[in-house]
């Protein structure tokens, strides 16, 4: 006999409409997500769970009071394409929060948030 309850919830599930929805979300990044360090990273680095379109992503670092200070030269990793890094230069003491968006190379596109603090 058929279970119809069993027959109705696999075709609801197969009505559903599933896609292989790539998206291209923070992995790890250097300084860490929240991280406190004693020396100004030479870039942060951000790597991601997908390959990114370089010229539409795109990686800022500012301080507290908002002024962008990374040396705007984002750029992709040339062995990892998943991997987007941009320069600092030295940096006082603070808190920093960096800004990212990431455009994977099927287009879909996340955006996010997150701090560093440098200590003496």
């Amino acid at each position: 006999m058929i279970n119809l309850r069993g027959l109705f919830i696999l075709l609801l599930w197969a009505a559903v409409p599933w896609t292989a929805g790539a998206h291209a979300f923070l992995d790890r990044a250097e300084p860490a997500v929240g991280s406190q360090v004693r020396v100004t990273p030479a870039q942060v680095k951000i790597w991601f769970t997908e390959k990114l379109e370089p010229s539409l992503s795109r990686v800022q670092v500012f301080d507290a009071g908002g002024r962008e200070v990374d040396r705007r030269d984002v750029h992709p990793d040339p062995s990892n394409a998943a991997l987007l890094e941009v320069s600092l230069p030295a940096l006082k003491p603070g808190k920093y929060k960096v800004v990212w968006r990431a455009v994977s190379v099927d287009t879909h596109t996340t955006s996010g948030t997150f701090g560093f603090e440098i200590v003496p």
